[in-house]
C-alpha cells in the first residue's frame, strides 16, 4: 500500500496515499481499534451540511474569500452525495467530544478541496474550521442528523401504518369478537374498535416525536469551545441557523444558550424518549397480533396473518409470526438504545458533554430500525391480517362475560352464579340461567346481545 506523510501538531504520521484524511484521522484510526461501529451515514451527511453552511456564512461575514469557500462548499456537495463516504472511517468509540470525526471532515475536505484546485489554498484547521470548535460542531451535527432522519425516514413510515390500520377497521366494521383483560374472557368488543386501540397508539406517539423534535431544531454553532463564541464572528451562529435551515428544509435556529447546548443532551434524551414510547407501543400491538393469529389449531387463532416463510427447519408445515417477532426485537434493542442514552446524557463534565459520539450512534440506530421495522410489519404482516369471522364467533357464544348483560336486570351476584355454574358444568349461559330460575329462555335472548354491548 502506497502511503504519504501528513503533518499535525504533534509531527507526523504516514497515511494511505489514495485517502484524504490526513494525520489526526489516522492518529484516531490507529488508537481507537474499537468495535466495528462507524460513525453512521446521517452523521456524515450533516456534517457536511454544517461545514457546507460555516463556509458560506464565514465567506458572507467577510471573513473567508470567494475561492477558498466555494472549494469548501464544493467539497461538502460531494459528501452530501455520497462520493467520498470510504474517506471517514472513524469508529463511534473514539474522544467524547467527536473531534477526531470533526477534525476528520475539515481534513478530508482541504484535501479534496486543494486536490481540485491544483494547489494548497485549505487549512483544515485555519478554513474549514473557521469559526467553529468539535464542541459546537458535533452537536449541532447530531441535531442535524436526529431532526432530519425522524421527519423524512420515520414520521413517512408511521402514517403508512396508520394508513394500513384505517383500511383494516374499515374492512371489519361490524364483526364483533371477545374482549380480554387480564388475559382472561372479557365483554365483547368489535374487532374496528380493537384494531382503532393500535391505531391510536401509533397516532399519539407520531405527535410526540413532532413535540420533541422541536429541541432538536436548536444548533450549538456559534459557542465554539466552551459557550463563549470566542473566535467566532458576531452574527455566525444566526447567520449559519439561517444556512443550514435553507439546506434542510427544517426549521433550525440558533440556540439561544450556547453553555446549555455544549453541557446537556436533554433535548436528544427527550427526543428518544418519544422513541422509546413508539417501541412500546409497537411491542403491544406486535405481542396483540401474534397471540390472536396463535394457532393455527391450538391457538386463539381469531385472525390470520401472512404466511412470509417456512417456520421450522423440522416441524414441516409449520408458519410462524416472524414480522411480530422481528418487530419485537427492535423494540427491545430501541429500549436498550433509551438506558445508553439516558446515562450518556447525564455524563460529561462542566461546560461539555463527552458522550456524543455514542449518543448519536444510538439515536440515529432507533430511528433506523423503527422506520424500517415499522415498514416492513406494515407490508408483511398489517396489510395481510384477515378476521377469521367464525372462529370469533365461536369464541362469542361461549365466552362466561356476556353475563355482564344481565347485572342490571337480576344483580351482580346471580350473574355471577350463572357464570360460575356454566364454567363448572360447561353449559351455556341460556342454560344456567333458565336452571337456576333467574330468567326464562325469551328474557335471556332479549338482554344478552352481543352486537348491542359493544
Amino acid at each position: 500500500m502506497k502511503e504519504r506523510w501528513e503533518k499535525d501538531s504533534m509531527g507526523e504520521i504516514r497515511v494511505p496515499a489514495d485517502r484524504y484524511w490526513g494525520a489526526q484521522t489516522q492518529r484516531s484510526k490507529e488508537n481507537f481499534l474499537i468495535g466495528e461501529e462507524r460513525m453512521s451515514l446521517p452523521i456524515l451527511r450533516a456534517f457536511a451540511v454544517v461545514k457546507k453552511a460555516c463556509a458560506l456564512t464565514n465567506r458572507a461575514l467577510g471573513i473567508l474569500d470567494e475561492k477558498r469557500a466555494e472549494l469548501i462548499v464544493r467539497v461538502s456537495e460531494e459528501i452530501l452525495e455520497g462520493k467520498l463516504d470510504e474517506h471517514f472511517p472513524l469508529v463511534v468509540w473514539q474522544t467524547g467530544s467527536g473531534t477526531q470525526t470533526n477534525m476528520n471532515f475539515n481534513e478530508v475536505i482541504a484535501n479534496r478541496g486543494n486536490e481540485l484546485a491544483g494547489e494548497k489554498l485549505l487549512h483544515p484547521n485555519d478554513h474549514v474550521n473557521r469559526s467553529q470548535s468539535s464542541n459546537d460542531t458535533f452537536p449541532t451535527a447530531l441535531h442535524i442528523a436526529a431532526a432530519t432522519a425522524l421527519r423524512e425516514r420515520l414520521e413517512p413510515a408511521l402514517r403508512e401504518m396508520i394508513e394500513a390500520f384505517l383500511r383494516l377497521e374499515k374492512e371489519n366494521e361490524g364483526v364483533v369478537t371477545v374482549g380480554r383483560t387480564h388475559l382472561q374472557d372479557a365483554v365483547p368488543i368489535a374487532f374496528s374498535q380493537e384494531i382503532s386501540g393500535w391505531r391510536g397508539m401509533i397516532e399519539r406517539s407520531l405527535a410526540a416525536i413532532r413535540a420533541a423534535a422541536d429541541g432538536l431544531y436548536d444548533l450549538a454553532l456559534g459557542g465554539t469551545a466552551v459557550g463563549t463564541g470566542l473566535n467566532c464572528p458576531a452574527g455566525f451562529a444566526e447567520a449559519v441557523a439561517k444556512e443550514i435551515a435553507l439546506e434542510t428544509g427544517l426549521p433550525f435556529r440558533t440556540a439561544a444558550n450556547k453553555f446549555h447546548s455544549l453541557s446537556a443532551k436533554d433535548d436528544v434524551a427527550f427526543a428518544h424518549g418519544a422513541l422509546k414510547t413508539l417501541a412500546a407501543d409497537l411491542m403491544k400491538i406486535a405481542n396483540d397480533v401474534r397471540l390472536l393469529a396463535s394457532g393455527p389449531r391450538c391457538g386463539i387463532g381469531e385472525i390470520k396473518i401472512p404466511e412470509n416463510e417456512p417456520g421450522s427447519s423440522i416441524m414441516p408445515g409449520k408458519v410462524n409470526p416472524t414480522q411480530c417477532e422481528a418487530l419485537t426485537m427492535v423494540a427491545a434493542q430501541v429500549m436498550g438504545n433509551d438506558v445508553t442514552i439516558g446515562v450518556a446524557a447525564s455524563q460529561g463534565n462542566f461546560q461539555l458533554n463527552v458522550y456524543m459520539p455514542v449518543i448519536a450512534y444510538d439515536f440515529l440506530q432507533s430511528v433506523t430500525l423503527l422506520s424500517d421495522a415499522a415498514r416492513s410489519f406494515t407490508a408483511h404482516c398489517l396489510t395481510g391480517i384477515k378476521a377469521d369471522r367464525e372462529k370469533m364467533a365461536e369464541n362469542l357464544e361461549r365466552t362466561l362475560m356476556l353475563v355482564t348483560a344481565l347485572t342490571p336486570h337480576i344483580g351482580y351476584d346471580n350473574a355471577a352464579r350463572i357464570a360460575k355454574a356454566a364454567a363448572e358444568k360447561d353449559t351455556t349461559l341460556r342454560e344456567e340461567a333458565v336452571r337456576l330460575g333467574y330468567l326464562t329462555a325469551e328474557d335471556f335472548d332479549r338482554f344478552v346481545k352481543p352486537e348491542e354491548m359493544i
